[in-house]
């Protein structure tokens, strides 16, 4: 058929036709007797696939690629930028939903009595702008795609060996910290992200700066706290390659697991074919309201800022279930008494690569996080692994 039939068949322009086909989109055959585009079948279905992906706001470059994997039979790598584009459209809807709650406040603010104080509208403007930019400026400045081929190696280099048993647990922290030890200290993100194994990290635990100390037990500890019931839908935030979303997995959850890095997720999902694996972000959860009886996630929420991790809070919330609970295993200072203590050590002791990782990354105050989720109707408790690694249990009281 001609441009014009092609154009009415699909209910586009011819000028939207060409103009794909300036960009290389799609190439139809010419005749060679007057130099008439000619469109086949083929042509056709690439170029409702191309109207497809516009209309759901995919860039043309990103449908570009999108028609590579498409030729290819690459279904993962074609489902990948459909998961993308979608946490686009769920981070705009996140930002719209945001500004709407925030003009019903002004609004409610010039319907109280006596004269309006402009002061406040500024403040709740401020806010917004302030939590807008915090959820647009994060990005992976340790590039975790290219740790993910030796991301499970690094987790398990030391293991349990240093495992003890957890030191305290309450409603907020005990007041009985350790004293400050390399053993138990925390590696800055780059190091040895290139060229650890197993059999070199036995002597980078002992004489520097080590995350994963504790790691199983740590998984474990959320595991049994969650202890999910069969069927219950759960959801990993930052899951690396799966380890404790497939631990929870095997205990009978309906597991989700969200991660931003495309290389962790693929070798998540050839680990465990049965999850459900996502392209995501703490700060716009791919997923509408209500979708989860448990939110859990390990060793990522420090890589947010202070801003991001309320924003992250907020968005575990607004996933959960009224009776939904939120378990998180990280690096915490108890509060803050204790991370000053710490930095003091730090530069006391003139360690520049712990200076730097604790630069790089924002543990977050265990007490701060506590009250925070009893203000919002929660029942928190947890238990220290190590000078820095807590697991944290949110159980809502209704």
């Amino acid at each position: 058929m001609n441009i014009k039939e092609a154009a009415s068949r699909l209910g586009i322009s011819a000028r939207a036709i060409r103009f794909y086909e300036e960009k290389g989109l799609i190439l139809p055959a010419k005749q060679t007797t007057n130099g008439y585009r000619t469109y086949t079948e083929n042509d056709i279905w690439r170029l409702q696939t191309i109207a497809a992906l516009r209309e759901i706001g995919m860039s043309l470059q990103d449908i570009t690629h999108a028609l590579g994997e498409i030729d290819q039979g690459n279904q993962q790598r074609l489902e990948e930028y459909l998961e993308l584009q979608q946490a686009v459209m769920y981070a705009q809807w996140i930002e719209l939903k945001r500004m709407m709650d925030t003009t019903q406040r002004m609004i409610e603010l010039n319907r109280q009595d006596g004269p309006l104080d402009v002061s406040h509208l500024h403040d709740l403007a401020d806010s917004a702008r302030r939590l807008r930019e915090a959820r647009q400026n994060w990005h992976d400045r340790w590039n975790y795609d290219t740790q993910a081929a030796i991301h499970d190696q690094r987790v398990q280099a030391v293991g349990s060996a240093r495992s003890g048993q957890p030191h305290s647990e309450g409603r907020h922290h005990s007041d009985n910290t350790e004293p400050i030890s390399d053993e138990h200290e925390v590696s800055h993100p780059h190091q040895h992200a290139d060229h650890s194994t197993p059999s070199d990290s036995t002597d980078t635990a002992q004489s520097s700066f080590y995350l994963y100390h504790n790691y199983d037990e740590a998984l474990e500890q959320t595991t049994h706290w969650i202890s999910p019931a069969l069927g219950e839908k759960g959801l990993d935030i930052g899951t690396g390659t799966g380890n404790l979303a497939g631990k929870l997995l095997q205990h009978g959850a309906d597991m989700t697991a969200i991660d931003q890095s495309r290389e962790m997720l693929r070798r998540c999902r050839t680990k465990y074919p049965d999850m459900h694996v996502k392209l995501g972000n703490f700060l716009a959860l791919p997923f509408t309201d209500h979708s989860f009886d448990f939110v859990v996630s390990s060793f990522a929420f420090h890589h947010l800022s202070p801003d991001q991790q309320l924003l992250a809070l907020q968005e575990m919330q607004r996933v959960l279930t009224s009776r939904g609970r939120i378990g998180l295993t990280d690096l915490m200072f108890v509060d803050a008494t204790h991370r000053e203590k710490y930095i003091r050590q730090a530069e006391t002791t003139g360690h520049e690569e712990q200076l730097r990782a604790l630069r790089d990354r924002h543990f977050p105050l265990l007490g701060e996080l506590c009250r925070w989720l009893e203000q919002q109707g929660y029942v928190t408790k947890h238990v220290r692994h190590n000078e820095l690694l807590h697991t944290l249990l949110a159980v809502p009281l209704r």
